[in-house]
């Protein structure tokens, strides 16, 4: 036995009879030419995408706090780490497959545009047939990556990145639509809300939008006071509640999961849609603007200069600006719309 098969053995021996296996993977679009002797396929999968640029890119792809100055404010790169590390330890606890987890959950944000949710509701609007960050992230693995031949990942990963987004939506679904195939993404779907309303009420108590002592006592009695008692409690309760043998599904403690919802809906009210980040969201959203329409005024120039490799000439001009835009970083969006759309700053001698 060659170590690949080793570790799938260790899988059988060891894993729960409803975790996902990797010798047993729905496989990939197309067949690589070459057997991994060293790593199972969701091995592969993580270590394809942790080494593609477009994940590089998330560390320049703020969260919340737009182009903050601390050092200290997420990014959708230390994002994707943080739903990693809480949806792994579900996984553990539950004894399902880590590997399909962390994939998922490295890959989760991949399609994510510059400027967090502002540019996504911007290219919404802009792009014909609209625009969701969870179906560009598959675009991104299926066609944009490795300039134009993607990433070739298994289907168990590329479902639970389509199936992990749930914005206002509830947090756990029976929808078929909407549940991912294997329990490891539905962790990642759970984990995701973890990780953002912690990381993102750390941020903005730091940005001193709000103090520890204005989160909702019933929140706090539930949820606990601190960032790690809150990470712990959501932990414990997904743990806890996901009966597998009775359900085949991840689920949580019901009033944990109010408790959550609440916290959401906090955030909410006195984060994202506070008057000043929503000032700064729509500063964003101009920008972007701006982009998409000097772009298709120029599209002779972004055809010569900016045609992203992946983008197939017959999917139009809309579809490229669409997948170069969303593609960008906050620091070279910023940078490009100086240059292109405003005066250039003469230097004097």
């Amino acid at each position: 036995m060659n170590i690949r098969e080793q570790l799938e053995a260790d899988e059988e021996r060891r894993l729960s009879p409803y975790a996902a296996r990797s010798s047993q993977s729905r496989g990939r679009e197309r067949k690589d030419d070459i057997e991994d002797d060293l790593r199972t396929a969701f091995q592969r999968d993580r270590d394809r995408i942790l080494h593609c640029r477009t994940f590089r890119r998330l560390a320049g792809k703020t969260q919340v706090f737009l182009a903050p100055e601390g050092d200290h404010y997420r990014t959708r790169i230390t994002h994707s780490l943080e739903v990693d590390q809480v949806a792994r330890t579900i996984t553990r606890c539950l004894q399902l497959n880590e590997q399909l987890t962390e994939a998922i959950a490295l890959g989760h944000d991949l399609g994510h545009t510059p400027f967090g949710h502002a540019g996504e509701h911007v290219l919404a609007h802009l792009m014909p047939g609209g625009f969701h960050h969870a179906r560009q992230s598959l675009r991104v693995i299926d066609q944009l990556e490795r300039d134009g031949t993607g990433l070739n990942l298994t289907h168990e990963v590329r479902d639970g990145i389509l199936k992990h987004s749930k914005g206002k939506g509830p947090i756990i679904s029976d929808n078929p639509n909407l549940t991912a195939m294997t329990l490891e993404g539905q962790i990642v779907r759970i984990s995701d809300i973890v990780a953002y309303v912690n990381h993102d009420l750390d941020d903005a108590i730091r940005a001193r939008m709000l103090s520890p002592e204005e989160i909702p006592g019933e929140i706090r009695r539930t949820l606990g006071a601190t960032h790690s008692q809150r990470i712990r409690a959501l932990v414990q309760a997904v743990c806890d509640a996901s009966h597998l043998p009775e359900q085949r599904a991840i689920r949580m403690d019901p009033e944990v999961l109010e408790a959550l919802e609440e916290l959401r809906d906090f955030l909410y009210t006195r984060v994202y849609e506070e008057p000043r980040v929503k000032e700064e969201f729509r500063k964003a959203q101009a920008i972007l603007g701006e982009l998409w329409t000097w772009y298709h005024d120029h599209s002779d120039e972004f055809r010569a200069s900016w045609w992203p490799k992946g983008t197939r000439e017959d999917e139009g001009l809309d579809r490229a600006v669409c997948d170069f835009i969303s593609g960008m970083t906050d620091r070279y969006a910023l940078r490009t719309f100086e240059e292109l759309r405003l005066p250039r700053r003469w230097s004097t001698y």
